[in-house]
């Protein structure tokens, strides 16, 4: 986990507690050494001062839009609850007092790691699909747009102006390219992509011309 606090006798109390549950710690004295460091893959999560010498720690938070920051943990040494209630409408796993109860941030920790995970999973799921999506034609995205508004063949190759065979043939090389076992599965493949029906596309190219 990453730990984030310009107060170093709190940065080596905290490491000490935290590594004694066996908890791998990087700490930082501000948001500008947080934000230079090249961030991990496998799961993890931020303890996160509210008041650092740089910047809040609600203003690193907003910063996380442009990148992906782990799930937060708030600590702060102030009860400001208009910071609190910001920090949790903002996505925050929890808001704690200083000092910290170690056993209270422990099962924060592990729920904010434990959402971490789900969050990478989901990610590399999404990313695999695009990789995928990326090998399809534009006539083949055309026809996985049909497939998703739920057009039958024949439907699907009159709005193309092709013939139902043709039709097949590219309904079966997107099956093939995104790796989907079955019509439903790449239903769902579709919609975790939020890639339109057919209807949907048409609107939006009206729109634009």
């Amino acid at each position: 986990m990453y730990l984030v606090d310009d107060e170093r006798c709190v940065r080596e109390a905290l490491t000490e507690m935290l590594e004694a549950f066996g908890m791998r710690v990087i700490s930082f004295a501000s948001a500008t050494e947080y934000l230079a460091f090249i961030r991990e893959d496998e799961p993890w999560c931020v303890v996160l001062d509210m008041r650092l010498p740089d910047m809040s720690g609600l203003e690193l938070q907003c910063q996380s839009k442009d990148f992906r920051m782990p799930p937060i943990i708030f600590i702060s040494g102030l009860a400001d609850i208009r910071s609190a209630v910001r920090a949790m409408r903002a996505g925050a796993i929890e808001f704690l007092m200083k000092p910290v109860d170690p056993d209270t941030l422990r099962r924060a920790i592990e729920t904010a790691i434990a959402r971490d995970r789900v969050i990478k999973r989901r990610q590399a799921e999404l990313d695999e699909l695009q990789r995928r999506y990326t090998r399809l034609t534009p006539r083949e995205r055309e026809v996985l747009s049909l497939v998703v508004g739920g057009l039958l063949n024949k439907q699907s190759a009159s709005v193309l102006g092709i013939s139902e065979i043709t039709l097949q043939i590219h309904r079966s090389q997107v099956m093939r390219k995104m790796e989907a076992a079955s019509l439903a599965e790449l239903v769902r493949m579709a919609l975790k992509l939020r890639i339109q029906d057919w209807r949907n596309e048409r609107f939006n190219h009206s729109n634009d011309s």
